[in-house]
């Protein structure tokens, strides 16, 4: 049996951070998987895959924010003809995965944790990938 399945979703704006937690605990649920590890991976260049808090709204913001203190948009020096340079940039400094231990049929998070697809050039049509290894 493959686990592999690709999610496709559209991001609404150039930086944001859309939570995948409950689409990925529907796939479990879908395949009946009870314990394992589970890779969320993202093929894109300019986005990525981060867990961080979901319970106040203003982690994003800021964690938005403060990558864009860190990778500007405007930089005269910067030679990538496309111009998104800071999203390539972004995108590497969150990486393009994350895996998690599956217990009893749920993602082994944190309290306050959520999975997120990471956009840094939209908004686009997107997708990433879930591997389950089980």
């Amino acid at each position: 049996m493959d686990m592999l399945h690709e999610i496709h979703l559209q991001t609404e704006q150039q930086d944001e951070m859309v939570e995948i937690t409950a689409q990925i605990e529907n796939i479990l649920l879908r395949e009946k998987v009870q314990n394992g590890l589970v890779t969320v991976y993202c093929p894109h260049t300019t986005a990525g895959i981060t867990i961080n808090e979901n319970a106040d709204p203003d982690v994003r913001k800021d964690f938005l924010r403060r990558l864009d203190e860190v990778y500007p948009w405007k930089r005269a020096k910067d030679q990538h003809s496309e111009g998104n340079s800071a999203a390539h940039l972004k995108a590497s400094a969150v990486g393009a995965s994350q895996t998690v231990i599956v217990r009893n049929g749920k993602l082994l998070l944190g309290r306050w944790q959520g999975i997120y697809f990471c956009e840094f050039d939209g908004p686009r049509p997107r997708s990433y990938y879930v591997k389950i290894y089980a």
